[in-house]
């Protein structure tokens, strides 16, 4: 029988709803979306684009850490956006947290997002 375990962390935003952080399955962490949400304040992020995405790697990193792995066990990133436009901006940003090889992606346009955010995140990672 998988063992499963909650992951949470204060260094990441708390859940505002029927969810985890992010849930470990033997050596498989599933890790709930993360919008750009400052964990100290719960207030979003609105400055830019960039400090939005900034704001949710920082988030997945608080729970990758929580977990006990890195942005480099995480082996897929599911990015949905408001605006496709901002997609190279992702790219960018994706740049200063990962080292090759990178995750498997998909990124996916949506109408709206939690608290207006304008990027979420979700991402599954698995520890050696």
């Amino acid at each position: 029988m998988p063992t499963k375990t909650i992951i949470a962390t204060e260094n990441a935003p708390s859940a505002i709803g029927t969810y985890s952080q992010a849930v470990k399955v033997d050596n498989t962490v599933y890790m709930s979306g993360q919008i750009p949400l400052v964990p100290a304040t719960m207030e979003m992020v609105t400055e830019s684009f960039e400090a939005q995405a900034v704001q949710v790697f920082d988030n997945l990193k608080a729970v990758a850490e929580a977990a006990g792995g890195s942005m480099n066990d995480l082996v897929k990133v599911n990015i949905l956006l408001t605006d496709l436009a901002n997609f190279a901006t992702v790219n960018e940003v994706m740049a200063r947290y990962f080292d090759q090889p990178y995750p498997a992606r998909a990124a996916y346009a949506v109408k709206a997002l939690p608290k207006d955010a304008d990027i979420e995140v979700e991402a599954v990672m698995v520890l050696g």
